[in-house]
């Protein structure tokens, strides 16, 4: 809190005024990024109706945001299991939504393409992916969240030599 202070430029009662503890200041951070998060993923897929596009936005709304604020990303991945009592019960609700959001999607296109895959696992390790890229990312160096997005969502969907087999294949 007391380098929070120094970096507002708020005094450390201050702070403490609007927040009573840094578990409710941790809470209230996380919460908002992951209602922010699920509010602008629904409101894109109510624009799309293929399956795999769905699942496509679902990755660039991630990665969109997650890269938009990566410095919060880490707080919120390296402090995940730090809230208690009330608080760590509704963020865990919360992200439950985001989870089966992610897996009702993935349901959809295993339906409707027959896929054999087990979409906790699956969703499981696209999290994996997506959640990790604030240690990496390197604007300087790394393309755009939609481009990353872009092959993200064909390692996922096809796999990482998916696409690779299908343009070998055209080209003969």
């Amino acid at each position: 809190m007391r380098d929070l202070s120094r970096a507002t430029g708020t005094s450390l009662a201050g702070l403490y005024y609007y927040f009573e503890s840094k578990e409710r200041l941790l809470f209230l951070l996380q919460k908002h990024t992951f209602l922010t998060v699920i509010e602008r993923l629904k409101s894109r897929l109510e624009r799309v109706s293929d399956k795999q596009d769905r699942i496509r936005v679902f990755i660039l709304n991630h990665l969109e945001y997650f890269l938009a604020n990566q410095k919060a990303m880490k707080v919120l991945s390296h402090e995940a299991d730090a809230l208690k009592n009330g608080f760590a019960k509704e963020l865990a609700e919360i992200k439950r939504e985001y989870y089966h959001i992610a897996v009702d999607l993935l349901e959809d296109l295993k339906r409707e393409r027959g896929l054999r895959v087990s979409p906790r696992i699956a969703v499981l390790s696209l999290f994996g992916m997506m959640n990790w890229i604030y240690t990496w990312h390197n604007p300087r160096v790394d393309s755009d969240a939609a481009s990353i997005a872009q092959e993200m969502s064909d390692i996922f969907l096809h796999g990482a030599a998916g696409r690779q087999r299908k343009q070998r294949r055209s080209s003969r």
